[in-house]
């Protein structure tokens, strides 16, 4: 697997806690999925850094983050986004989209999101895995995985074609894929349980949720751990094997 090369697509600002302990987002990705004798860049295109038409020919795969935004917006990177991910799909170039990386992989290829009907999902989620997809019995993945979740927006409508590979009782599009090149994922396979607490104190200070409803939320995260391993076994196969 060595010599490989991807990118970041980072749709998110690094709050100063994860660039602190991690060295940003891109720090939290690489330490997930990076391996020796890879080569591992940073595309800040939230702030307008995109790879160009000659660089995007040069790399195995593409990794989508998070963000802030949202995936049916029209903000000028997100339009330059979509026509970046049309293109990395003609190509056949392997993309790993997260959260809002998996709603906008949705958008791009023909798909719909919006706000949830039932609101934020803020914690660690069960989320069951289909058994008729390949990708999973290959893997000898079990049927449930529980994943980290912070997110009020969702995939409503899968682009044609794609395949519905997981779902939860709270979000009906938990994971698809497209092809073989293509991937989404709504939770966060790369955070840790000290990201996520931090990030709901950001979202109290921004008054998304309630500060009554942190005690409870926090509870939650620290009652049980997410199935780490299995999720980063399942995106390192995805991006550099055959899945």
């Amino acid at each position: 697997m060595g010599g490989k090369k991807f990118g970041v697509l980072l749709c998110a600002e690094d709050s100063d806690f994860v660039k602190k302990t991690y060295g940003g987002y891109f720090g939290v990705f690489v330490k997930m999925l990076a391996e020796e004798g890879e080569t591992w860049d940073l595309y800040r295109v939230a702030c307008g850094e995109f790879p160009d038409d000659e660089e995007v020919e040069s790399y195995d795969g593409f990794v989508i983050s998070g963000s802030s935004r949202d995936a049916h917006g029209n903000d000028a990177w997100i339009c330059r986004l979509l026509t970046l991910l049309t293109k990395l799909d003609s190509l056949k170039k392997k993309v790993l989209g997260i959260c809002f990386g998996h709603q906008i992989l949705s958008r791009a290829l023909g798909g719909k999101s919006g706000r949830a009907i039932t609101g934020w999902d803020i914690g660690i989620r069960t989320v069951h895995l289909s058994s008729s997809s390949e990708i999973f019995s290959s893997l000898k993945i079990p049927a449930l995985l529980s994943i980290y979740e912070i997110h009020r927006d969702e995939v409503w409508e899968l682009p044609p074609k794609a395949e519905l590979i997981a779902w939860s009782e709270k979000t009906g599009v938990e994971m698809f894929k497209y092809g073989d090149h293509i991937m989404g994922i709504q939770g966060h396979p790369e955070y840790t349980k000290d990201i996520l607490l931090n990030l709901i104190d950001r979202l109290v200070k921004l008054n998304f949720i309630l500060d009554s409803e942190t005690e409870e939320l926090k509870a939650k995260v620290l009652a049980r751990e997410p199935d780490r391993e299995a999720w980063r076994r399942l995106c390192l196969n995805f991006l550099k094997g055959g899945l």
